[in-house]
């Protein structure tokens, strides 16, 4: 799997039967919190119990009929749909797009939210994912100071993919996909695709980023992975280089380096005498990065089995950007053999950022810093750069 559909995930399996089907069975509830993945806690009466119903198209506090969407007797939980609403939330709005709402595109879970509240969500679950799985306090002030940045480039959380994948519709024309469905909806403008998004294609396209006044261009495969929102890559790359203050003469990992993005900026800043190995599992990607940024060690494969092979030394500071599932405990523990100092963890998932954090943290290694972008408007989507640092005498006795 590439690092691009690693990202956009995998459709699910049909379940297995479980009893008796309450596939569009309604039921009155009010809505409890948001939960990871773009719906919210309900609970729904059955017999002498209540089961949980993950809901999507409501918010919290508010009351609601939800129409079960998937679900038998012998889950422990449901899914469901907010089919109407009989007391709605102050930060509920009417969504902008047509094609957005129960049964309809399930590319956008937060249209029915005001742009304020989305970032306060995903804010939310971020917190949440830390202190359940990363084993942070609840009272840390990286906890309870997170906010979700705003980031220039859309307009009004609309407008902002600059590339766009399209189904074919029944007849012909474009669609998207029902959420967690095959069935596909034609639609003729979708609001959080930019004007001149380009669509999927053979062969290659360039990139400029700016960051500091300093640019870069990138060949990326047109159907490669690449940031979506215009301002992502110099977010990132921003929060990157701020939370490693990388100097000149310094050794840089950067893991999962995609075309190269952040190891041309890191190179710039480590200079000639410094030193900077960038890997990446998918080899077209690999390939491109070799002539994106001149200056690096390039290796190509996976991660973990890279690093199993690759010298032993020191690296003072190291970069990861995992896909979906993050990096998990085999690279983790591969990162901090090298004994960094500093370590810049770029998430796309709450939860595995979080198990990461943990694991981290088995090795003497601390959350020091966390800022968080809301790069994905009207989706549950957000991205984070976390700065993972060597704590006590670890880190003095590194020569």
């Amino acid at each position: 799997m590439s690092r691009s559909q690693a990202r956009r995930g995998r459709r699910p399996r049909p379940k297995a039967s479980k009893g008796e089907s309450y596939v569009g069975r309604r039921f009155e509830v009010e809505v409890g919190p948001v939960a990871h993945g773009g719906h919210f806690v309900a609970r729904v009466p059955v017999d002498d119990t209540s089961r949980v119903v993950f809901v999507r198209h409501a918010l919290p506090g508010e009351q609601v009929v939800v129409e079960i969407t998937e679900g038998t007797a012998g889950d422990r939980f449901w899914r469901g749909d907010a089919v109407s609403v009989v007391s709605a939330a102050a930060e509920r709005v009417v969504p902008p797009c047509p094609y957005a709402g129960p049964g309809l595109c399930g590319g956008c879970d937060f249209q029915h939210v005001s742009l304020p509240a989305q970032r306060d969500l995903k804010a939310t679950v971020l917190r949440e994912q830390l202190v359940r799985l990363g084993g942070l306090s609840a009272s840390d002030p990286l906890v309870t100071g997170l906010v979700v940045e705003a980031v220039p480039g859309d307009e009004d959380g609309l407008r902002w993919r600059t590339r766009q994948r399209y189904a074919t519709a029944p007849g012909g024309g474009r669609g998207m996909r029902r959420y967690r469905s095959h069935d596909v909806i034609p639609v003729d403008d979708c609001l959080i695709a930019a004007d001149d998004a380009r669509e999927a294609a053979p062969g290659t396209v360039v990139e400029t980023v700016e960051v500091g006044g300093v640019k870069h261009s990138f060949e990326v495969a047109a159907d490669g992975f690449w940031q979506v929102h215009p301002g992502a890559p110099t977010a990132l790359v921003s929060a990157v280089l701020s939370a490693l203050s990388p100097a000149p003469g310094a050794s840089v990992l950067d893991l999962y380096a995609g075309v190269g993005l952040f190891s041309a900026f890191l190179a710039d800043e480590v200079g000639p005498s410094g030193r900077v190995v960038a890997v990446e599992g998918d080899q077209t990607a690999s390939a491109l990065s070799v002539g994106n940024v001149p200056a690096a060690e390039v290796s190509a494969g996976d991660v973990a089995t890279v690093l199993a092979g690759l010298e032993e030394g020191p690296f003072d500071l190291v970069v990861l950007d995992p896909p979906r599932e993050g990096a998990r405990r085999a690279v983790v523990e591969a990162v901090v053999a090298r004994s960094p100092q500093k370590v810049a963890y770029v998430a796309c998932d709450p939860a595995a950022l979080a198990r990461d954090v943990a694991i981290f943290a088995e090795h003497g290694y601390r959350l020091r810093t966390l800022r968080a972008f809301d790069l994905f408007p009207m989706t549950h989507h957000v991205e984070a750069v976390a700065l993972l640092e060597r704590t006590g005498s670890d880190q003095q006795e590194r020569p």
